[in-house]
């Protein structure tokens, strides 16, 4: 059944009417957004069939946006079908240049399409892109991160959290790698074969016995995306639900992957943004300054952001009495992160009585803040809580207050 209905659907793009390529455009992509086996691995077989058709429907050529846009949304459904093709240089550059050029139409859900085809293809094919990254996709998706279309902008963001997450998986893969390895040469005596072959069959069980190739895309990226990343920052929406996934928030999870993919290197550029903005009249930079340094508190190293902390520590307590509100809550859950990931730059004696004080004027001063304040508070405690079983801790001072303060939230 499959092979005869694929084979009309295809027919129907190449030779129907607008309405027929368009409608059967949609069906061949709900036809690979499956999650049954029996059906992928006949999808599989007739990848040449689903590939002529989407790519055929979203080539500039076509002139009808809604026929071009269904194949560039079935594209995406079905680039995990089409793997033998991928692997194919000739039909690879094929596929690239027709989803780079879709980066350019006028209409903007063609453009966000394409963007979504260049994520899930970096999530899928990583290994392959290191040509496309130097001649195409580094300038296409930093122009896509500035444009006013808002739904295009978050795609090519997420363009770069996929490659961030791509290269911190293969990070973590490699590291297994090389301990593997590392276990092996620990065992050179004859009487180590049979552990060293345990040791062979462990990683292949891991699927672990090679390295995978690393382009270091974000760190040769840095000096580039970061900037565009820190003044996405700044476009806040004060209207937004907490729950809204808007560009500025977009932004912010895409900086925290980058610190935690690159480390250190990207410390330079965000330290520039936050001494330029923090003290900003324009309530959106020092926002956005104050979200840009808790966003890198994971990955850079310890003996960097050490001094950087203790130096920010006093001037984001203090921020927790900013005018605006959405600058206090950007800052207590900046007090957060720190508390979570760089802890042990705060000092009990310097740091702990201030930073209580703030965080509990902050929780019963607006709703909106709460959340931010209980969870710093919950990292401070575990910071400070000492070994199980001790009589008293650097909280011990503050317990009563703190009651105190929670239960007087409580009653509210």
């Amino acid at each position: 059944m499959w092979p005869e209905l694929m084979q009309t659907l295809v027919n129907n793009v190449g030779e129907g009417a607008d309405h027929q390529k368009q409608a059967s455009l949609t069906t061949i992509g709900f036809i690979c957004d499956t999650d049954e086996a029996e059906l992928r691995d006949s999808l599989a077989q007739h990848s040449n069939a689903i590939l002529t058709a989407v790519v055929q429907g979203a080539r500039k050529e076509e002139t009808n946006d809604d026929v071009r846009n269904a194949a560039i949304s079935a594209l995406s459904d079905s680039l995990e079908f089409v793997r033998t093709n991928f692997e194919n240089e000739g039909e690879r550059n094929y596929i690239m240049q027709v989803i780079c050029e879709a980066t350019q139409a006028t209409d903007n859900r063609i453009q966000q399409g394409a963007y979504g085809c260049l994520n899930r293809i970096m999530g899928l094919y990583y290994d392959k892109m290191r040509f496309y990254m130097e001649k195409a996709l580094f300038g296409l998706t930093i122009q896509g991160m500035k444009s006013e279309e808002e739904d295009v902008a978050k795609l090519a963001v997420e363009f770069w959290c996929t490659v961030c997450e791509e290269e911190i998986s293969i990070e973590d893969d490699n590291t297994q790698v090389r301990r593997h390895y590392e276990r092996l040469h620990l065992f050179e005596h004859p009487y180590g074969y049979r552990l060293k072959v345990l040791i062979r069959q462990q990683a292949q069980a891991e699927g672990s016995t090679e390295l995978r190739e690393y382009f270091n895309f974000a760190r040769v990226a840095t000096q580039e995306v970061v900037p565009v990343l820190l003044e996405l920052l700044a476009k806040q929406d004060e209207d937004a639900a907490d729950d809204e996934y808007n560009i500025s928030r977009a932004a912010y999870q895409c900086l925290q992957l980058w610190a935690q993919t690159v480390g250190s290197a990207v410390v330079p550029p965000v330290l520039a943004f936050v001494e330029k903005n923090l003290r900003s009249e324009d309530w959106h930079f020092r926002d956005a300054a104050v979200s840009a340094f808790g966003a890198i508190m994971e990955g850079p190293e310890e003996k960097i952001l050490d001094p950087l902390v203790k130096q920010a520590l006093p001037v984001l307590i203090g921020m927790m009495d900013d005018q605006v509100i959405q600058v206090k809550d950007s800052a207590a859950y900046a007090l957060g992160r720190i508390c979570e990931a760089s802890s042990e730059s705060i000092d009990a004696q310097n740091h702990l009585s201030p930073l209580i004080s703030a965080l509990f004027t902050g929780l019963s001063s607006h709703p909106k803040m709460a959340s931010s304040c209980c969870w710093a508070l919950m990292n401070l405690a575990d910071r400070f809580a000492g070994d199980p079983g001790c009589n008293e801790n650097p909280l011990s001072a503050h317990f009563q207050a703190s009651v105190t303060h929670l239960l007087q939230v409580t009653e509210r």
